[in-house]
């Protein structure tokens, strides 16, 4: 018989044992969980994307602003990145750059023939 290493867990299923530690108030945790997937997957974008919300929602804003910066870099295309940019800069008290952000995504969203509604 083999004594092969077990699979490793994929980035997805960390992720969704960071996600069930957010679900259940763990904000720390999660993040703490987070970490450890940016560590072993540095370009998963939904670990960033969520790094961004969590870590704004403890405070650590610099953190926060930098993981939301880092999903426009993994999925520049992609409005939403945009978006979620300008919702961490204005919780962040970064107006200016909630604005640009936001703009960003509404271009677009205008040239992908989305439009933008409220």
């Amino acid at each position: 018989m083999s004594t092969a290493d077990p699979p490793h867990p994929t980035a997805d299923e960390l992720y969704d044992a960071a996600i069930k530690l957010r679900d259940a108030g763990d904000l720390a945790g999660a993040a703490i969980k987070l970490q450890e997937i940016e560590s072993l997957y540095p370009q998963h974008v939904l670990t960033h994307s969520a790094l961004a919300v969590i870590l704004q929602k403890l405070g650590r804003w610099d953190e926060a602003l930098a993981h939301a910066v880092k999903v426009t870099e993994l999925e520049p295309n992609d409005p939403f990145s945009f978006t979620q940019l300008s919702v961490i800069c204005q919780r962040c008290g970064r107006i200016p750059e909630a604005e640009e952000a936001m703009a960003r995504a509404r271009m677009m969203q205008m040239a992908q023939g989305s439009g933008y509604r409220h």
